[in-house]
């Protein structure tokens, strides 16, 4: 019962959800990890981690000394995923474990506020892993680039196109550069060059608080009661 009552209070008051440390923090002030899965399916169910890249970045600043790549090894089938990521059975095979570099990246958890390109399935399959290597996993702060470009589209009445909430596209309608695609570092870069050139757009002066952003839809806080 307690746990259906977290879950429902989660979900009336989002605001009430984002850790107090961060949740009237300026997002100029926030650390972000914005974090890109290659995987075998877009099925949440079914899907296995090919590799794994994050870079950290805050205040529109990326340190590229803190990127981060790994292919990760394992026996499940590749379907057509090749054609997409270019990783073959060669490389996967030469891959580390996933619990590795999952435990890397949990380092990140009570740190930073993870940043994806469609939350809801990188946190599905991720969420999938943790259980299933019975992984600690705290309560987590993630933003939605996906999400988040939806919301500036509907605010300015623009009705989206095919395909408009695609990484490059979002990225094409901020005026960034085109971007290599399909390689999880390099897509984790070019996220969270997106993330910085939306919250420009959202608040210029950097001065807005973190939960401001619950406006968008894009801004999720996983516990491990509703992340499970």
């Amino acid at each position: 019962m307690g746990q259906i009552l977290s879950t429902i209070k989660h979900w009336l008051f989002p605001n009430l959800a984002i850790p107090e440390h961060v949740r009237q923090k300026p997002w100029s002030q926030i650390p972000f990890l914005a974090i890109d899965l290659e995987l075998t399916s877009l099925d949440a169910n079914e899907s296995n981690i090919l590799s794994i890249g994050w870079v950290e970045g805050k205040a529109c600043q990326m340190p590229l000394e803190t990127c981060y790549y790994k292919v990760i090894k394992t026996q499940a089938s590749l379907n057509q995923s090749p054609v997409i990521h270019g990783l073959l059975d060669e490389h996967i095979s030469q891959g580390e474990p996933v619990r590795m570099a999952l435990q890397d990246l949990l380092g990140y958890a009570q740190t930073h506020v993870w940043v994806f390109h469609n939350t809801s399935l990188d946190m599905s399959v991720l969420c999938k892993v943790f259980k299933k290597l019975k992984l600690e996993t705290p309560t987590l702060v993630t933003l939605d680039t996906l999400q988040m470009a939806l919301y500036q589209l509907k605010k300015s009445h623009d009705v989206p196109a095919p395909n408009a909430a695609t990484l490059t596209s979002c990225r094409q309608r901020h005026n960034l550069p085109l971007a290599p695609a399909h390689n999880a570092l390099d897509d984790a870069v070019a996220t969270m060059e997106l993330l910085f050139a939306q919250l420009r757009q959202f608040d210029p002066k950097g001065q807005e608080p973190l939960s401001a952003l619950t406006v968008t839809g894009g801004l999720k806080v996983f516990t491990p009661a509703n992340a499970m």
